[in-house]
């Protein structure tokens, strides 16, 4: 029977040693050292080098054995042919999680040495994650294993959406567009050859974990497909998951065990895994970020009945295809109250029917108008603004106005717009305030569409269950 490991000292250490932290700012264990000071990180760091008594003001050690005080995380940054004592050391000195960054063992073809790393994390029991990882991350704990500076890479706020990738370069690539898609981390874990704990461990970790709204994944391979299955079926009915499965063809398969060491297996057998898991399936990077934006806004659909906003004319018909065409959602009726009410407060030139095109004049105002009208329709499950900020009357003013609306309201809603710096702004600005932006009708409908048969995933699976 597979044992539950623990990854909160991981996640949340309260002392971290740094085993080759290192003067030279070029090497990784300097890295690390420095993002754990840059993020405030409270607890108690530990570097070790057998060359140096202080590294950046703070004491250091030639080993673990050395520290006569706890150690809830131990992160090696040193050559391979060194980690196996390091990892001992480690396990004697009573560490209780263990970061294996160094590269070097079976994505290489050195498999006996990582078998080595697993067997001594076993005996312990210590659970070790990597090697050849970034690490993790807890924008909470100011935890930051990651050796890439921050000067590179921005760090998210906090948030939701805890992240799994098996890649630290899709890691670190997806970590740095969440910081600018305006939702928030709660954890991330790059797991890198998975010789002790594995994508079971974190997802099982991730479903458990109060703080992890949304659980966002990126997979080359699938080390244990019986456990993954066991701990998918109970995770997708407790919350939304979004993965990207690289491997597909034949040569990435090859490429992905080059990689990370990783059996990439039938993709098809995987595809139809997550599907009865209810997994969100992504077939790209954007699509990956795209959904995950969605559910972050823990946006609950009642039906897939979609009204669109619009001021441009010819946005609407592009969005009514994308709806079309998502095969799960339906453009709404609008009631007989709502045209009414329509026709009374909007200029002649606007016709009161789905979509809704308020003209290329349309101000915050009367937007505002014509939401406070559809609201109230329930004919209508979820809403789509379209908003073209090069017409003369979309500004701050008309954000500020979706912003608002969007407080208000329980029904799920995204806003579609497309441009150059002037948008981009006006997007950051409603981004940050928790509405969801997308810069094409087709992936604001596929986000919805995923939302929506998710729900009714969750709500088939509560019926059946005993």
């Amino acid at each position: 029977m597979r044992k539950e490991k623990n990854l909160k000292p991981m996640l949340s250490p309260k002392s971290v040693a740094i085993i080759g932290a290192s003067r030279n700012p070029e090497k990784v264990g300097h890295i690390i050292l420095q993002n754990y000071i840059d993020a405030g990180y409270a607890g108690k760091i530990y570097p070790i080098n057998i060359d140096a008594t202080q590294i950046m003001g703070i004491k250091a050690y030639r080993s673990v054995l050395d520290v006569k005080a706890p150690i809830d995380l131990a992160v090696i940054a040193i050559p391979a042919e060194a980690v196996p004592e390091a990892m001992e050391e480690c396990g004697k000195a009573g560490v209780k999680a263990v970061v294996v960054v160094s590269g070097g063992f079976a994505e290489i073809g050195k498999a006996g040495l990582q078998e080595q790393l697993a067997l001594t994390a076993e005996k312990y029991g210590m659970p070790t994650l990597g090697p050849n990882c970034l690490g993790v991350m807890n924008p909470r704990s100011r935890s930051d294993t990651l050796f890439l500076p921050t000067f590179k890479i921005s760090r998210p706020e906090i948030g939701g959406v805890s992240f799994m990738a098996q890649s630290g370069a899709v890691g670190s690539t997806v970590l740095d567009m969440i910081s600018g898609e305006g939702f928030g981390l709660s954890k991330f874990i790059s797991y890198g050859n998975a010789a002790h704990v594995d994508e079971s461990d974190i997802l099982n970790y991730f479903m458990k974990d109060k703080e992890t709204k949304v659980i966002v994944m990126y997979l080359e391979g699938i080390k244990d497909g019986k456990a993954f299955m066991k701990i998918a079926r109970k995770v997708g009915r407790a919350k939304p998951v979004i993965v990207l499965k690289a491997g597909k063809t034949r040569a990435g398969s090859q490429a992905a065990h080059s990689h990370t060491a990783a059996l990439a297996g039938d993709y098809e057998v995987a595809e139809a895994a997550f599907r009865q898991s209810g997994f969100i399936i992504a077939e790209d990077i954007s699509e990956l970020l795209y959904y995950a934006k969605i559910f972050a806004s823990e946006a609950q659909p009642r039906g897939p009945r979609v009204a669109i906003v619009t001021d441009g004319g010819g946005a609407g018909v592009l969005m009514t295809d994308a709806v079309a065409s998502s095969g799960v959602l339906k453009l709404a009726e609008f009631s007989p109250g709502t045209i009414s009410a329509l026709k009374k407060a909007m200029p002649p030139l606007v016709n009161a029917r789905n979509p809704l095109d308020l003209a290329g004049d349309a101000d915050g105002r009367r937007y505002a108008e014509a939401l406070s009208i559809l609201s109230s329709d329930q004919n209508i499950d979820m809403l789509i603004v379209i908003v073209l900020f090069q017409t003369p009357g979309a500004d701050s003013a008309l954000a500020a106005k979706l912003i608002e609306y969007k407080g208000g309201s329980t029904r799920p809603m995204v806003v579609v717009s497309i441009g150059a710096e002037y948008t981009e702004m006006h997007k950051r600005m409603m981004e940050r305030s928790g509405l969801p932006v997308y810069d094409s009708p087709r992936s604001a409908a596929a986000a919805l569409a995923a939302l929506y048969s998710y729900s009714m995933f969750r709500n088939r699976k509560s019926l059946s269950a005993p």
